[in-house]
Protein backbone atom coordinates (compact mmCIF):
# COMPACT_ATOMS: atom_id res chain seq x y z
CA UNK A 1 0.00 0.00 0.00
CA UNK A 2 1.33 3.61 -0.81
CA UNK A 3 1.23 5.49 2.14
CA UNK A 4 2.62 8.45 0.87
CA UNK A 5 0.69 11.96 0.76
CA UNK A 6 -2.36 12.64 -1.87
CA UNK A 7 -0.10 16.06 -2.36
CA UNK A 8 2.63 15.64 -5.10
CA UNK A 9 4.86 18.49 -5.51
CA UNK A 10 7.40 18.90 -8.39
CA UNK A 11 10.06 21.57 -8.88
CA UNK A 12 12.18 21.38 -12.21
CA UNK A 13 12.51 22.40 -15.89
CA UNK A 14 10.19 20.52 -18.34
CA UNK A 15 13.14 20.11 -21.13
CA UNK A 16 14.83 18.40 -18.49
CA UNK A 17 12.63 16.82 -16.05
CA UNK A 18 9.93 14.02 -17.69
CA UNK A 19 7.80 13.84 -14.64
CA UNK A 20 7.22 17.62 -14.83
CA UNK A 21 6.15 17.70 -18.58
CA UNK A 22 4.10 14.69 -18.28
CA UNK A 23 2.31 16.27 -15.18
CA UNK A 24 2.07 19.46 -16.71
CA UNK A 25 2.20 19.03 -20.55
CA UNK A 26 4.25 22.22 -20.47
CA UNK A 27 7.57 22.81 -21.89
CA UNK A 28 9.74 25.64 -20.42
CA UNK A 29 13.79 25.98 -20.23
CA UNK A 30 13.81 27.28 -16.49
CA UNK A 31 11.95 25.41 -13.26
CA UNK A 32 8.59 25.86 -12.25
CA UNK A 33 6.42 24.73 -9.07
CA UNK A 34 3.66 21.73 -10.45
CA UNK A 35 1.46 21.30 -7.36
CA UNK A 36 -1.30 18.40 -7.17
CA UNK A 37 -3.87 18.73 -4.34
CA UNK A 38 -7.09 18.02 -3.64
CA UNK A 39 -7.50 16.84 -7.06
CA UNK A 40 -6.42 19.67 -8.92
CA UNK A 41 -3.56 20.52 -10.68
CA UNK A 42 -1.46 23.85 -10.30
CA UNK A 43 1.12 25.72 -12.16
CA UNK A 44 3.39 28.42 -10.34
CA UNK A 45 4.65 30.29 -13.12
CA UNK A 46 7.09 33.28 -13.47
CA UNK A 47 5.11 36.29 -15.31
CA UNK A 48 7.35 35.71 -18.19
CA UNK A 49 6.02 32.25 -18.86
CA UNK A 50 2.54 33.02 -17.39
CA UNK A 51 0.16 33.50 -20.07
CA UNK A 52 1.93 30.91 -22.45
CA UNK A 53 1.22 28.36 -19.57
CA UNK A 54 -2.52 29.03 -19.17
CA UNK A 55 -2.70 28.76 -23.07
CA UNK A 56 -0.48 25.20 -23.44
CA UNK A 57 -0.50 23.13 -20.22
CA UNK A 58 -2.83 20.57 -19.49
CA UNK A 59 -3.45 21.88 -15.53
CA UNK A 60 -6.49 22.70 -14.03
CA UNK A 61 -5.03 26.18 -12.28
CA UNK A 62 -1.85 28.28 -13.61
CA UNK A 63 -1.26 30.98 -10.89
CA UNK A 64 1.62 33.98 -10.87
CA UNK A 65 4.77 34.05 -8.90
CA UNK A 66 4.17 37.40 -8.45
CA UNK A 67 0.55 37.70 -7.17
CA UNK A 68 1.99 34.83 -4.48
CA UNK A 69 5.39 37.22 -3.61
CA UNK A 70 3.63 39.89 -2.59
CA UNK A 71 1.21 36.84 -0.67
CA UNK A 72 4.36 36.25 0.97
CA UNK A 73 5.37 39.60 1.95
CA UNK A 74 2.19 39.93 3.82
CA UNK A 75 3.43 36.94 5.99
CA UNK A 76 1.50 33.87 4.73
CA UNK A 77 4.13 31.82 4.54
CA UNK A 78 4.69 30.06 7.50
CA UNK A 79 2.28 27.12 8.34
CA UNK A 80 1.99 29.14 11.92
CA UNK A 81 0.76 32.13 10.07
CA UNK A 82 4.12 34.34 11.31
CA UNK A 83 5.43 36.59 9.04
CA UNK A 84 9.07 35.62 7.44
CA UNK A 85 11.25 38.07 9.27
CA UNK A 86 12.53 39.41 5.85
CA UNK A 87 13.07 42.86 6.90
CA UNK A 88 12.71 44.43 3.25
CA UNK A 89 13.14 43.03 -0.82
CA UNK A 90 11.59 40.49 -2.20
CA UNK A 91 10.44 37.10 -0.09
CA UNK A 92 12.37 33.97 -0.62
CA UNK A 93 12.00 31.47 -2.64
CA UNK A 94 10.96 28.98 0.32
CA UNK A 95 8.13 31.56 1.15
CA UNK A 96 6.85 32.13 -1.78
CA UNK A 97 6.13 27.91 -1.98
CA UNK A 98 4.91 28.25 1.38
CA UNK A 99 2.32 30.97 0.45
CA UNK A 100 1.01 28.56 -2.50
CA UNK A 101 0.72 25.48 0.17
CA UNK A 102 -0.52 27.43 3.05
CA UNK A 103 -3.00 29.05 1.09
CA UNK A 104 -4.36 25.63 -0.13
CA UNK A 105 -4.18 23.64 3.38
CA UNK A 106 -1.00 21.65 2.68
CA UNK A 107 1.34 20.55 5.02
CA UNK A 108 2.10 17.25 4.04
CA UNK A 109 3.78 16.57 0.06
CA UNK A 110 5.35 13.56 -1.77
CA UNK A 111 8.18 15.01 -4.11
CA UNK A 112 10.15 12.58 -6.63
CA UNK A 113 13.72 11.64 -5.66
CA UNK A 114 15.07 14.43 -7.58
CA UNK A 115 13.34 17.13 -5.50
CA UNK A 116 16.20 19.69 -5.34
CA UNK A 117 17.70 19.41 -1.49
CA UNK A 118 17.85 22.71 -0.51
CA UNK A 119 14.22 23.55 -1.09
CA UNK A 120 13.35 20.23 0.73
CA UNK A 121 15.50 20.92 3.63
CA UNK A 122 14.07 24.11 3.70
CA UNK A 123 10.15 23.03 3.78
CA UNK A 124 11.20 20.59 6.26
CA UNK A 125 12.25 23.48 8.31
CA UNK A 126 9.18 25.28 7.71
CA UNK A 127 7.12 22.43 9.05
CA UNK A 128 6.31 20.97 6.32
CA UNK A 129 6.58 16.61 6.04
CA UNK A 130 8.15 14.96 3.21
CA UNK A 131 7.74 12.00 1.11
CA UNK A 132 10.28 10.66 -1.53
CA UNK A 133 8.51 8.81 -3.89
CA UNK A 134 10.95 6.59 -5.69
CA UNK A 135 10.92 6.36 -9.43
CA UNK A 136 8.47 5.58 -11.26
CA UNK A 137 6.64 8.93 -9.86
CA UNK A 138 4.16 8.46 -11.59
CA UNK A 139 3.74 4.81 -12.69
CA UNK A 140 0.90 4.87 -14.69
CA UNK A 141 3.79 6.63 -17.01
CA UNK A 142 4.78 3.56 -18.21
CA UNK A 143 0.92 2.51 -19.64
CA UNK A 144 0.62 4.32 -23.09
CA UNK A 145 -2.42 5.89 -25.06
CA UNK A 146 -2.54 5.32 -28.34
CA UNK A 147 -1.26 9.05 -28.83
CA UNK A 148 1.41 8.51 -27.64
CA UNK A 149 2.25 5.05 -29.09
CA UNK A 150 1.49 7.07 -32.01
CA UNK A 151 4.20 9.44 -31.57
CA UNK A 152 6.62 7.30 -30.50
CA UNK A 153 6.06 5.62 -34.21
CA UNK A 154 6.19 9.06 -35.91
CA UNK A 155 9.58 9.07 -34.36
CA UNK A 156 10.65 6.15 -35.54
CA UNK A 157 9.44 6.31 -38.67
CA UNK A 158 12.19 8.98 -38.80
CA UNK A 159 14.90 6.84 -37.25
CA UNK A 160 13.67 4.40 -40.30
CA UNK A 161 14.32 7.04 -42.91
CA UNK A 162 17.58 8.23 -41.25
CA UNK A 163 19.32 4.82 -41.29
CA UNK A 164 17.90 3.80 -44.66
CA UNK A 165 19.78 6.88 -45.91
CA UNK A 166 23.16 5.68 -44.16
CA UNK A 167 22.50 1.65 -45.23
CA UNK A 168 22.14 3.33 -49.24
CA UNK A 169 25.23 5.53 -48.39
CA UNK A 170 27.18 2.03 -47.60
CA UNK A 171 25.30 0.25 -50.51
CA UNK A 172 27.39 2.74 -52.82
CA UNK A 173 30.34 2.55 -51.12
CA UNK A 174 33.86 1.51 -52.49
CA UNK A 175 36.67 -1.00 -50.42
CA UNK A 176 40.34 0.44 -50.87
CA UNK A 177 42.34 -1.50 -48.54
CA UNK A 178 40.05 -2.74 -46.18
CA UNK A 179 38.52 0.86 -45.77
CA UNK A 180 34.92 2.12 -46.67
CA UNK A 181 35.10 5.41 -49.47
CA UNK A 182 32.30 7.15 -50.49
CA UNK A 183 32.30 9.83 -53.56
CA UNK A 184 36.51 9.74 -52.57
CA UNK A 185 36.07 10.49 -49.03
CA UNK A 186 36.91 7.88 -46.41
CA UNK A 187 33.87 7.10 -44.62
CA UNK A 188 34.17 7.46 -40.83
CA UNK A 189 32.02 6.92 -37.34
CA UNK A 190 31.81 10.72 -37.49
CA UNK A 191 30.92 11.40 -40.59
CA UNK A 192 28.17 9.36 -41.05
CA UNK A 193 27.10 10.28 -36.86
CA UNK A 194 26.68 14.03 -38.82
CA UNK A 195 24.89 13.04 -41.31
CA UNK A 196 22.36 11.31 -39.42
CA UNK A 197 22.13 14.15 -36.79
CA UNK A 198 21.16 16.47 -39.55
CA UNK A 199 18.76 14.11 -41.44
CA UNK A 200 16.99 13.94 -38.06
CA UNK A 201 16.96 17.16 -37.17
CA UNK A 202 14.95 17.85 -40.60
CA UNK A 203 12.60 15.39 -39.84
CA UNK A 204 11.97 17.25 -36.46
CA UNK A 205 13.79 14.70 -34.04
CA UNK A 206 16.61 15.36 -32.01
CA UNK A 207 20.03 12.62 -31.46
CA UNK A 208 22.51 12.63 -29.22
CA UNK A 209 25.15 10.15 -28.62
CA UNK A 210 24.24 7.99 -31.81
CA UNK A 211 26.26 4.65 -31.81
CA UNK A 212 27.99 4.10 -34.70
CA UNK A 213 30.77 1.64 -34.25
CA UNK A 214 32.81 -0.67 -35.94
CA UNK A 215 34.99 -3.53 -34.88
CA UNK A 216 36.75 -3.78 -31.52
CA UNK A 217 34.55 -0.42 -30.78
CA UNK A 218 31.32 -2.17 -31.09
CA UNK A 219 31.96 -4.80 -28.47
CA UNK A 220 31.52 -2.15 -25.98
CA UNK A 221 27.84 -1.48 -26.23
CA UNK A 222 27.81 2.53 -25.16
CA UNK A 223 30.98 3.12 -27.33
CA UNK A 224 29.29 5.78 -30.16
CA UNK A 225 32.41 4.75 -32.44
CA UNK A 226 35.14 6.80 -33.47
CA UNK A 227 37.44 6.96 -36.94
CA UNK A 228 37.42 5.03 -40.25
CA UNK A 229 34.73 2.19 -41.04
CA UNK A 230 36.53 -0.88 -42.18
CA UNK A 231 35.34 -3.39 -44.92
CA UNK A 232 33.82 -6.99 -43.61
CA UNK A 233 33.34 -5.45 -40.25
CA UNK A 234 30.43 -5.76 -38.13
CA UNK A 235 29.11 -2.28 -37.72
CA UNK A 236 26.60 -1.60 -34.80
CA UNK A 237 24.09 1.55 -35.68
CA UNK A 238 22.20 1.83 -32.24
CA UNK A 239 19.77 5.36 -33.03
CA UNK A 240 17.47 6.64 -30.32
CA UNK A 241 16.33 10.37 -30.97
CA UNK A 242 13.64 11.84 -29.68
CA UNK A 243 10.90 14.29 -31.28
CA UNK A 244 11.15 17.99 -31.05
CA UNK A 245 7.52 18.43 -30.76
CA UNK A 246 5.91 16.03 -29.16
CA UNK A 247 8.96 14.76 -26.95
CA UNK A 248 8.88 11.18 -27.12
CA UNK A 249 12.33 8.78 -28.15
CA UNK A 250 11.98 5.97 -30.27
CA UNK A 251 15.42 3.68 -30.37
CA UNK A 252 16.30 1.13 -33.09
CA UNK A 253 19.71 -1.05 -33.24
CA UNK A 254 20.69 -2.84 -36.66
CA UNK A 255 24.14 -4.27 -36.75
CA UNK A 256 25.68 -4.53 -40.64
CA UNK A 257 28.88 -5.30 -42.42
CA UNK A 258 29.64 -3.88 -45.83
CA UNK A 259 31.09 -7.02 -47.54
CA UNK A 260 31.53 -10.54 -46.61
CA UNK A 261 31.29 -11.17 -43.06
CA UNK A 262 33.35 -14.15 -41.71
CA UNK A 263 31.56 -17.46 -40.29
CA UNK A 264 32.01 -16.49 -36.84
CA UNK A 265 30.12 -13.53 -36.99
CA UNK A 266 27.16 -14.98 -39.42
CA UNK A 267 26.56 -17.61 -36.60
CA UNK A 268 26.88 -14.96 -33.99
CA UNK A 269 24.59 -12.44 -36.05
CA UNK A 270 22.36 -15.75 -36.53
CA UNK A 271 22.14 -16.50 -32.65
CA UNK A 272 21.01 -12.45 -31.79
CA UNK A 273 18.71 -12.57 -34.26
CA UNK A 274 16.88 -16.06 -33.03
CA UNK A 275 17.26 -14.48 -29.30
CA UNK A 276 15.47 -11.28 -30.32
CA UNK A 277 12.79 -13.35 -32.18
CA UNK A 278 12.43 -15.52 -28.94
CA UNK A 279 12.10 -12.56 -27.24
CA UNK A 280 9.30 -10.68 -28.76
CA UNK A 281 7.51 -14.19 -29.14
CA UNK A 282 7.25 -14.27 -25.37
CA UNK A 283 6.49 -10.18 -24.76
CA UNK A 284 2.76 -10.41 -23.44
CA UNK A 285 0.77 -8.95 -20.27
CA UNK A 286 1.71 -10.32 -17.22
CA UNK A 287 4.80 -12.28 -18.30
CA UNK A 288 7.87 -11.61 -16.26
CA UNK A 289 10.76 -9.70 -18.22
CA UNK A 290 13.19 -11.48 -15.81
CA UNK A 291 11.57 -14.32 -17.38
CA UNK A 292 11.90 -13.42 -20.95
CA UNK A 293 15.86 -11.95 -20.28
CA UNK A 294 17.01 -15.43 -18.24
CA UNK A 295 15.47 -17.55 -21.51
CA UNK A 296 17.53 -15.65 -23.92
CA UNK A 297 20.33 -15.95 -21.98
CA UNK A 298 20.31 -19.83 -21.58
CA UNK A 299 19.04 -20.03 -25.67
CA UNK A 300 23.21 -17.76 -26.23
CA UNK A 301 24.35 -20.29 -23.48
CA UNK A 302 23.34 -23.31 -25.42
CA UNK A 303 24.81 -22.32 -28.36
CA UNK A 304 27.89 -21.69 -27.01
CA UNK A 305 28.64 -17.92 -26.18
CA UNK A 306 29.11 -17.73 -22.80
CA UNK A 307 29.52 -14.83 -20.83
CA UNK A 308 31.93 -13.27 -18.33
CA UNK A 309 35.17 -11.57 -17.89
CA UNK A 310 38.11 -12.68 -20.40
CA UNK A 311 41.71 -10.53 -20.00
CA UNK A 312 39.49 -8.06 -17.61
CA UNK A 313 37.23 -7.10 -20.17
CA UNK A 314 33.66 -8.24 -19.91
CA UNK A 315 32.35 -10.41 -23.25
CA UNK A 316 29.39 -12.37 -23.99
CA UNK A 317 25.80 -11.13 -23.94
CA UNK A 318 26.04 -8.82 -20.53
CA UNK A 319 23.07 -6.05 -20.84
CA UNK A 320 19.92 -6.12 -19.98
CA UNK A 321 17.37 -7.06 -23.08
CA UNK A 322 15.35 -4.32 -22.82
CA UNK A 323 13.74 -0.90 -21.66
CA UNK A 324 10.64 1.39 -21.59
CA UNK A 325 10.65 4.16 -24.46
CA UNK A 326 8.85 6.94 -23.78
CA UNK A 327 9.65 10.58 -22.80
CA UNK A 328 12.56 9.20 -21.47
CA UNK A 329 14.95 6.92 -23.68
CA UNK A 330 15.09 4.67 -20.23
CA UNK A 331 12.14 4.44 -18.07
CA UNK A 332 9.91 1.35 -16.66
CA UNK A 333 9.52 -1.40 -17.55
CA UNK A 334 12.41 -3.24 -18.00
CA UNK A 335 13.48 -7.01 -19.22
CA UNK A 336 16.51 -7.86 -17.59
CA UNK A 337 17.83 -9.21 -14.30
CA UNK A 338 15.43 -7.03 -12.46
CA UNK A 339 11.97 -8.56 -12.10
CA UNK A 340 8.93 -6.55 -14.10
CA UNK A 341 5.71 -8.00 -14.67
CA UNK A 342 4.67 -6.63 -18.49
CA UNK A 343 1.39 -4.72 -18.26
CA UNK A 344 -0.83 -3.95 -20.85
CA UNK A 345 0.00 -0.47 -23.00
CA UNK A 346 3.74 -0.73 -22.34
CA UNK A 347 6.21 0.44 -24.85
CA UNK A 348 9.29 -2.00 -24.52
CA UNK A 349 12.57 -2.19 -26.60
CA UNK A 350 13.71 -5.82 -27.04
CA UNK A 351 17.67 -5.99 -27.89
CA UNK A 352 19.43 -8.36 -27.04
CA UNK A 353 22.98 -8.91 -27.88
CA UNK A 354 26.63 -10.35 -28.06
CA UNK A 355 30.28 -9.22 -28.00
CA UNK A 356 33.65 -10.59 -28.58
CA UNK A 357 36.40 -8.10 -29.58
CA UNK A 358 37.88 -11.75 -31.81
CA UNK A 359 34.52 -11.17 -33.93
CA UNK A 360 32.56 -8.12 -33.44
CA UNK A 361 29.72 -7.10 -31.66
CA UNK A 362 26.17 -7.76 -32.50
CA UNK A 363 23.11 -6.32 -31.13
CA UNK A 364 19.29 -6.00 -32.76
CA UNK A 365 16.67 -4.20 -31.51
CA UNK A 366 13.38 -3.08 -32.28
CA UNK A 367 10.34 -1.79 -29.90
CA UNK A 368 7.34 -3.66 -29.10
CA UNK A 369 3.53 -2.79 -27.69
CA UNK A 370 3.18 -4.81 -25.28
CA UNK A 371 -0.76 -6.77 -26.04
CA UNK A 372 -2.75 -8.89 -23.89
CA UNK A 373 -1.91 -12.00 -25.47
CA UNK A 374 1.03 -10.86 -27.68
CA UNK A 375 2.50 -7.54 -28.69
CA UNK A 376 2.89 -5.28 -31.71
CA UNK A 377 6.40 -4.80 -33.32
CA UNK A 378 6.33 -0.56 -33.69
CA UNK A 379 9.75 -1.34 -35.70
CA UNK A 380 9.59 -2.16 -39.09
CA UNK A 381 12.94 -1.79 -40.69
CA UNK A 382 14.16 -5.15 -41.60
CA UNK A 383 17.51 -7.21 -40.44
CA UNK A 384 20.00 -8.24 -42.58
CA UNK A 385 23.86 -8.83 -42.34
CA UNK A 386 25.56 -8.10 -45.22
CA UNK A 387 25.86 -4.90 -47.35
CA UNK A 388 27.00 -5.71 -50.56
Amino acid sequence: MDTTSDNLLIIAASEQDSNIYYASGFLAPDDFIYLKTGGKTILLMSDLEVDRARLQSKVNEVLSYSDYQEKAKQGTNKPNGQPSGQPSGQPKYIDVISALLKERGVSEITVPGSFPIGIGDALREAGYKLTIRKEPFFAERAIKTKEEVLAIRTTQIAVEEAVDDLFDLLRAAQIYDGYLYHEGKQITSEGLRKRLHINLMGKGCIAEHSIIACGVDACDPHQVGHGPLRANEAIVFDIFPRSIETRYFADMSRTVVKGVASDLLKKMYDTVLEGQELGISRVRAGVSGKAIHDEIVALFEERGYKTGRVNGRMQGFFHGTGHGVGLDIHEPPGISTRDWTLQTGEVVTVEPGLYYPEIGGVRIEDMVWVEETGCRNLTTYPKFLEIA
